[in-house]
């Protein structure tokens, strides 16, 4: 025992750790376990990366085969991607890898505890953990953890075990029903994919526009807009669409279809999805929209001829 009290490795319900699938996101996890206290037995790495990976957050970790990952696991961590998870699944259970008692985790967001059906045959406890987290490959993915909440979706009996991993883990475990999985995974690719999308399209049409720098010139007002919209929801809208502003939004689309023609179908869309929101929220009076919605539906139907 250490001299201010027991170590992580000291508290009772201990696991060891399988990991299979050492990518970026299976490898932090597993990293947050070990940081709990738990230990790793082994990991597969196929790749250059994923090897440095396991070298990197879990030291002294065996690279194994997939079935003596299993074999040597309490709980076995399938860190694949979604289009590979159920035919590990699948391929695990044929060769009897799964075992009763023993915890299988994913963190995919596109599936629940379905895809792993095998495993409740073999005797095995399922469960879907995932991070609403972006993971880059670097170093930082590990301490951005603490506070995120965790997308779970576990049989009821498993709900307190779901939530003890996740807190362990420094997360906030969030119930998704499994009917509801599709839905909550479209609704986080939705708000954090296309947003590296917008802004991108941003950021190209400033430096087009000769600003020099136009990460530093946007990044304050990417920030006050996403700080308040969290905040208000629909009012913070601000712009030209919220105020109908329909010769604006000419101007816009004729620039940016000059500068950059592949962004004008995306403008008008998120410009009438904005507009649609606004009128809904009361911050465009109908009336005031009308020229507006005119101006979007004559260049969407001359972007689409």
């Amino acid at each position: 025992m250490s001299p201010g009290g027991p170590s992580p490795q000291d508290r009772p319900g201990r696991l060891a750790v399988g990991v299979i699938g050492a990518g970026r996101v299976g490898s932090v996890l597993a990293a947050a376990l070990l940081r709990a206290g738990h230990s790793v037995s082994g990991a597969t790495a196929v790749s250059a990366e994923s090897v440095a990976r396991v070298e990197r957050l879990l030291p002294g970790t065996p690279i194994l085969p997939a079935d003596e990952v299993a074999a040597s696991a309490d709980l076995l961590l399938l860190g694949v991607p979604d289009d590979a998870l159920r035919g590990l699944v699948d391929g695990l259970a044929v060769t009897d890898a799964f075992r009763t008692g023993q915890l299988v985790v994913h963190p995919s967001g596109a599936y629940g505890i379905d895809v792993l059906e095998p495993v409740l045959a073999h005797g095995g406890l399922p469960m879907a953990l995932h991070p609403a987290m972006t993971f880059t490959g670097r170093p930082e993915d590990l301490d951005r953890l603490a506070g995120v909440s965790f997308g779970v979706t576990a049989p009821e009996p498993l709900r307190p075990a779901a939530e003890v991993l996740v807190l362990e883990m420094g997360g906030e475990p969030q119930w998704v029903a499994e009917e509801h999985r599709p839905l909550y995974h479209a609704a986080l690719t939705h708000g954090a994919n296309h947003l590296v999308t917008l802004v991108n399209e941003a950021v190209d049409l400033l430096r087009q526009a000769g600003v020099v720098h136009p990460e530093r010139m946007i990044a304050p007002l990417l920030s006050a807009a996403l700080d308040n919209t969290l905040r208000l929801g629909d009012a913070a809208l601000t712009g030209p669409v919220s105020r109908g502003d329909a010769g604006t939004v000419r101007r816009h689309v004729a620039a940016v279809g000059a500068s950059a023609p592949d962004s004008v179908a995306a403008y008008l869309a998120l410009a009438r999805r904005t507009a649609d929101r606004a009128i809904a929220a009361g911050r465009l009076r109908p009336t005031d929209a009308e020229a507006l919605l005119g101006v979007l539906a004559e260049r969407a139907d001359r972007a689409g001829s």
